[in-house]
């Protein structure tokens, strides 16, 4: 009996879950062949497959743990990874072509060939969605290389070779997610992990057709239970794939209803019919009956013509419309008598060119198992197991943000093939930018843009990971999204272009004052949140009365602007000079807001520190101005109420009214053109007059 040897090369177990029965095979690839070490086959105790889609998965998993277990009891050794292959039902193909650049000739290792492939299989996925119109989800499950080429040239085998450029003819097939997440569930039931997923066609031609006999026009048809697989090989390559809905299952159901016998007797006089003449069996009553096989084939007939016309017409129209040159059939469905003379009559060729392929096709292969089958029954069972050494194609499962998520693995997963599979918003992977805001500043239009956001938090197993970790199978994923940042906030004063104050000298003394702006036509404080298209225009003067009512100056008698007489509306800009009468009378009613400058410039104005020696006597406000610069610079604390509010001041040697505004919330622009009452100590006070400890102060609109 066979058995595992050291050094005898990696085992390979591969699984042919059939619509009637699961084939598995375990074997080793050497330079002599394929060595099938062992082989067992179980049939389903119930129909838990119809035409090759898994109806029942604990039902056929538990069929899967039997075969498991009896290979593992003949070989000693655990099996925890399997090769399986999936029915051609609605399959669907794609053919692309793909090419790589090298930075400068080099030789073409195997790791490029693999590499261009899988840009191949992903480039066919994006081209079979785009045009894929139907809700069902598909995903890939087999590719086969047409013809590779080197510079431009078609070439056997790009390995070892020097080039600047490769490329690739590659067929891609797929299959609906329903077809291939039953066959893993019904696995992963039976406690293995998928190690390749191919084809069915794709399995059978690898034993079926050897490559030397591809270079002529040929159909491989796999008759199975559920579906016939078709393939079409021409000029050196795999150039189609398709199915039929048809096989012997169908076969079976009619002899269930012309002989009144269950499914299991049905499919026993089926087989009979290959090396029987007459056939022996028991009907649903328990009564003992016989038929002669020219009866069965002859209620058969009928069904046979549907399969083989649906066959040949699938052939032809992969073919480019055009019968093949010969058929090769594998599978039970094809072995009942009167199949191939059939099919060789539809597609219009010699009988002796349509042939069923067995133990022929069987020469590169070893049976250590003396116990194995070697008819066409095993063909798709071992190419199975040689499909893994001619590609490797799998899924894997991950746990993202607590789904189940099934990836197509090319070998490079990342956290980003998972969020985009999981279809997870590409805007929440990323870092997001408050909104922004355009508007125009004295003509020129300017955008301020929003803070920017979190970037996604990702963790892999627990652990920190970015979107470019690589994810292996069982890995739990968990994305948390990105956060947006703040949108465009920006103040009137925080502007450039009202930075800098304008520089005017009053009587003799310098003073800093702030510049102001209309904001679509209308004046706005220094508080004012800039809203997208405002139009903005900033001022960079100030009215002789404004600049009065700002120091609480008169604005009366004799005016002077640079020397030269004026009057209160007089434009007074940066670096003016401007001589006021101090001994004018000043307005003593309240000032109505229209008229008052805006509350952070009131609150900028500040004399400079040092003195010019030409101080004029005048007003409290005035004095007191000038009387500040004798003062040490040191800072102190002054201790006031403001609107029943105590309110410390600090910073500063000297206080006066204008300074609390740094300190209350008070909107300037609620008073609707009302006048503002200001006052210190129950008596009407002047922005500009100086506060003592303790004092108590009111501001509120003059009702």
């Amino acid at each position: 009996m066979a058995g595992v040897r050291e050094n005898q090369g990696q085992l390979v177990f591969g699984l042919d879950i059939g619509t009637r029965s699961i084939v598995g095979t375990v074997g080793y690839q050497a330079s002599d062949g394929f060595h099938v070490l062992a082989q067992k086959t179980r049939e389903h105790e119930t129909r838990a497959m119809l035409d090759g889609q898994i109806h029942d998965i604990s039902k056929v998993g538990e069929t899967i743990s039997v075969v498991k277990r009896l290979l593992e009891e003949k070989l000693s050794k655990n099996l925890n990874e399997v090769c399986i292959a999936a029915a051609g039902r609605v399959l669907r193909t794609v053919t692309t072509h793909v090419e790589k650049d090298f930075e400068s000739e080099q030789e073409v290792t195997d790791e490029d060939i693999y590499n261009l492939s899988m840009q191949g299989v992903e480039q066919a996925y994006e081209e079979f969605q785009r045009t894929d119109k139907s809700d069902i989800k598909f995903y890939c499950v087999g590719y086969t290389p047409m013809h590779y080429y080197m510079n431009g040239y078609q070439i056997g085998n790009l390995e070892g070779h020097k080039a600047k450029t490769i490329a690739v003819d590659l067929i891609a097939t797929f299959l609906p997610d329903d077809v291939v997440d039953g066959l893993y569930k019904s696995v992963e039931h039976a406690g293995m992990h998928v190690a390749n997923l191919t084809l069915e066609p794709i399995a059978a031609i690898q034993v079926a057709i050897p490559e030397k006999f591809r270079l002529l026009n040929l159909a491989l048809v796999d008759v199975g239970a559920g579906t016939s697989d078709i393939s079409i090989t021409r000029e050196g390559a795999i150039v189609a794939y398709g199915m039929i809905p048809i096989a012997g299952d169908s076969l079976t159901d009619v002899i269930v209803q012309r002989c009144l016998v269950d499914f299991a007797m049905a499919e026993h006089i089926k087989r009979s019919l290959i090396k029987q003449d007459k056939i022996e069996y028991t009907d649903i009553m328990g009564l003992p009956q016989t038929i002669d096989k020219k009866e069965v084939l002859d209620f058969l007939d009928p069904t046979i013509e549907e399969m083989t016309t649906l066959v040949s017409e699938e052939i032809k129209r992969l073919n480019g419309d055009k019968p093949v040159s010969a058929v090769f059939v594998v599978g039970g469905g094809g072995m009942v008598p009167g199949y191939t003379e059939k099919l060789s009559k539809k597609l219009g060729i010699l009988k002796e060119r349509v042939a069923i392929r067995g133990e022929d096709v069987m020469q590169n292969i070893i049976f250590e198992d003396e116990e194995a089958i070697k008819d066409s029954l095993m063909v798709t069972p071992i190419g199975i197991c040689l499909s893994y050494y001619a590609q490797s194609n799998n899924f894997i499962f991950v746990e993202f943000n607590e789904k189940r998520l099934k990836l197509y693995d090319n070998g490079r997963l990342s956290v980003s093939d998972a969020a985009i599979q999981m279809s997870f918003a590409n805007e929440d992977l990323f870092p997001k930018r408050g909104a922004a805001i355009t508007y125009t500043i004295n003509g020129k239009s300017r955008i301020s843009r929003g803070t920017v956001g979190e970037s996604a938090v990702i963790t892999i197993n627990g652990d920190p990971a970015d979107l470019y970790s690589q994810i292996r199978s069982g890995d739990i994923i968990t994305v948390k999204a990105s956060t947006q940042g703040e949108d465009a906030h920006v103040e009137l004063g925080s502007l450039p272009e009202l930075s800098s104050p304008l520089h005017i000298v009053v009587n003799g003394k310098q003073f800093d004052i702030p510049r102001t702006a209309d904001v679509n036509g209308n004046k706005e404080n220094a508080y004012y949140v800039i809203k997208d298209g405002d139009n903005i225009k900033v001022r960079n003067f100030y009215t002789v009365e404004e600049i009065g009512q700002m120091l609480d100056l008169p604005v009366g008698g004799d005016i002077k602007v640079n020397d030269t007489a004026a009057v209160p509306s007089t434009k007074v800009y940066e670096d003016f000079t401007l001589e006021l009468d101090l001994n004018a009378p000043v307005k003593a009613e309240g000032l109505s807001y229209k008229d008052l400058p805006e509350d952070d410039g009131i609150r900028a104005v500040r004399p400079e520190p040092e003195k010019t020696g030409n101080e004029t006597e005048g007003t409290e406000g005035a004095q007191d101005a000038a009387a500040s610069e004798d003062k040490a610079n040191e800072t102190a604390e002054l201790h006031v109420t403001v609107n029943e509010q105590p309110i410390t001041l600090s910073g500063k040697n000297d206080y006066v009214f204008v300074d609390v505004f740094d300190y209350i919330d008070f909107n300037l622009n609620a008073g609707g053109g009302k006048a503002i009452v200001t006052k210190v100590n129950g008596k009407s006070a002047g922005y500009m007059q100086p506060l003592s400890e303790g004092d108590v102060l009111e501001i509120y609109w003059n009702e």
